[in-house]
């Protein structure tokens, strides 16, 4: 075994637990395991990281549990910004597109504790992930999803393969659910802005329960959530009617596949 220390940044993620999953099963050095927990994930995150890490330590590698230095929470709707300017507010508002305040952050953390280790860092880029693979990285971070060739739909096949899936509850009863990457292209945080308008649509239909947290969260942040349009405005579409282009694409080549 290297005597360097290993770390795998891991978010629970298709691509992230498929890498994790694959460095356990081929037996690469893994010493840790890092989850940022911004406190407003998916319940199937919760659930996976939980099994993840009781998989984890019953091999000896150890599991650790990052979170905001403020709750995410706070710092989207209270935190004091540009205090004594002509702008000055509360909250940094949803977090997408120029704005990523929430990855910002979870980035900055996750670099600092693998530094202050002087640990090498696997990061769950998938092969075909390309503008981000070109980026400029730190020495320290390691690719193994581009040097095994893993795109991303071999991480979720990888995942549901070795019996992973991203189970939530439809209804108040808990009797029916659904997969999240059935109906979401990332499952990132539920509130994250940069998610389009199929995924949004399918939160609004399937999972009630998270589109009312973003109706709350709504009711107190003045700035509209996509496209110029307020989480309700949105839900007054889907419930018109309105299809995301997405969503029709994907019932057509159904339909041909029938």
């Amino acid at each position: 075994m290297s005597d360097k220390y290993y770390i795998a940044s891991c978010s629970c993620g298709k691509d992230s637990l498929a890498m994790v999953l694959r460095l356990i099963n081929e037996g690469k050095p893994l010493n840790e395991i890092l989850f940022y927990d911004t406190g407003m994930e998916f319940n199937a995150i919760y659930r996976n990281w939980d099994r993840l890490r009781r998989i984890a330590e019953e091999k000896g590698i150890k599991c650790t549990l990052l979170t905001p230095k403020c709750k995410f929470a706070w710092t989207m709707v209270e935190k004091p910004v540009n205090v004594g300017k002509p702008n000055e507010h509360r909250g940094y508002a949803w977090c997408g597109g120029r704005c990523r305040w929430g990855t910002t952050e979870k980035l900055e953390a996750l670099d600092k504790y693998c530094e202050e280790l002087n640990a090498f860092c696997y990061v769950g880029i998938a092969a075909d992930e390309e503008e981000r693979l070109c980026k400029e990285h730190k020495e320290y971070k390691l690719y193994p999803l581009e040097s095994w060739g893993m795109t991303e739909v071999d991480c979720l096949a990888y995942c549901r393969e070795n019996g992973w899936s991203w189970e939530e509850y439809t209804d108040k009863t808990e009797s029916k659910s659904i997969d999240l990457y059935d109906i979401l292209d990332r499952v990132s945080c539920y509130c994250c802005g940069n998610k389009n308008l199929w995924e949004l649509r399918n939160i609004w239909y399937y999972l009630p329960k998270y589109w009312n947290s973003l109706c709350a969260l709504q009711w107190i942040i003045p700035r509209p959530f996509k496209k110029n349009l307020t989480v309700f405005e949105l839900g007054d579409k889907f419930k018109n009617g309105y299809m995301p282009k997405h969503i029709i694409r994907r019932k057509k080549y159904e339909q041909k596949r029938s």
